[in-house]
């Protein structure tokens, strides 16, 4: 399948156009290079992607809604559909959604943890770090920077950030570039900076999981 650009994941997601699998994975646009490596790596001829716009992050209230509209969509042409998303900040309401749908979803709280791994991301606590993934790193100004205003009052970095002490890069891929645009990123939030590979994580072992269960 090819890989949409980052804005059109961001904005609008990535639609299943010649649906011919019979499981639907249907994931956060934030995933969807991740998911579909995996799909292309384990040979899942019988799994297509549907992603929601990625941007859905920064209002998750409205993150059950939209998955539950997808998965009432598209549940009449698949035999099983797998939800790619941990909670994401919907404190719980995606999992009772996903619960009433009958439809599996990934455990953990936010995609960090299950990149990190859901183990070793909780046995760590840590509460004072802010965490970027490879997507994050490409889209930190639509994510983070403009949303929270910091591009036209920067003195606001203190009342978001001051609890903060590092950034975390969580990196997906062995990318020079990209982990200087991470390391960059903690320097405009005056953070200090920690890259730690994480490959794809529990990412690739919840997917297995729910796909052939």
């Amino acid at each position: 399948m090819p890989i949409p650009d980052d804005a059109t994941l961001t904005r609008r997601g990535h639609a299943v156009t010649q649906p011919d699998g019979r499981i639907l994975v249907l994931a956060c646009g934030a995933l969807a290079r991740e998911i579909l490596a995996l799909i292309d790596l384990n040979g899942w001829s019988h799994v297509d992607l549907h992603c929601l716009p990625a941007i859905l992050h920064n209002r998750p209230d409205r993150i059950p809604d939209a998955v539950e509209q997808a998965v009432t969509q598209h549940r009449p042409g698949y035999a099983r559909i797998f939800v790619a998303y941990a909670d994401c900040g919907t404190g719980g309401l995606l999992q009772a959604t996903c619960d009433r749908l009958g439809v599996q979803m990934i455990a953990g709280a936010h995609c960090y943890a299950f990149f990190d791994g859901l183990a070793a991301f909780a046995a760590r606590d840590e509460v004072t770090a802010f965490y970027l993934t490879d997507f994050l790193a490409r889209q930190f100004d639509t994510f983070v920077w403009k949303p929270l205003g910091l591009d036209r009052h920067p003195e606001l970095r203190d009342m978001y950030f001051g609890n903060y002490d590092r950034l975390v890069y969580l990196a997906q891929t062995e990318d020079a570039a990209l982990t200087e645009q991470a390391r960059a990123c903690a320097e405009r939030l005056g953070l200090t900076f920690e890259r730690r590979f994480t490959g794809y994580g529990d990412l690739a072992t919840e997917l297995a999981r729910g796909l052939l269960a």
